[in-house]
This record gives C-alpha cells, structure tokens and sequence, in this order.
C-alpha cells in the first residue's frame, strides 16, 4: 500500500469531503481515503498497481472537483 496526498479544490464542507471520500474508496485498491476541506488536501491509502494517479484524479473530477498542482 502507499500513501498519496494529493491537493484538491472544491471542497467547502464536511459534505463536500465525504463525497470525495466515497468516491475514493469506490475503487479497486483504495482502503482509505481522507479529505480536509479546510486545507483542501485528500489523503489516500492506495495499492498504485489498481488505483493509479490517474484513477484517483478520475474519480475526484467525476465527483465534481478539481485537482490542483
């Protein structure tokens, strides 16, 4: 397993972190996801041989937010 911060915008609320969160663990690989809409970060425990960089941004933007560098 390997751990991946990554920076997201969007998010404004608790609400808004869940609904990141449970689109995160809805992937292969994923074991755990937690998002900070006040830092704006979403930490993900994931197998990268599954749920790669791209999958994880996929998800992210299918939930409706956006990736930031």
């Amino acid at each position: 397993m390997e751990q991946t911060t990554l920076a997201v915008t969007g998010m404004s609320c608790n609400g808004c972190e869940q609904t990141v969160v449970d689109a995160l663990e809805g992937l292969d690989g994923v074991s755990e996801a937690t998002a900070d809409h006040e830092s704006n970060e979403v930490r993900v425990e994931h197998d990268p041989a599954l749920a790669d960089a791209a999958a994880l941004g996929g998800a992210i933007e299918g939930a409706g937010y956006s990736m930031s560098a």
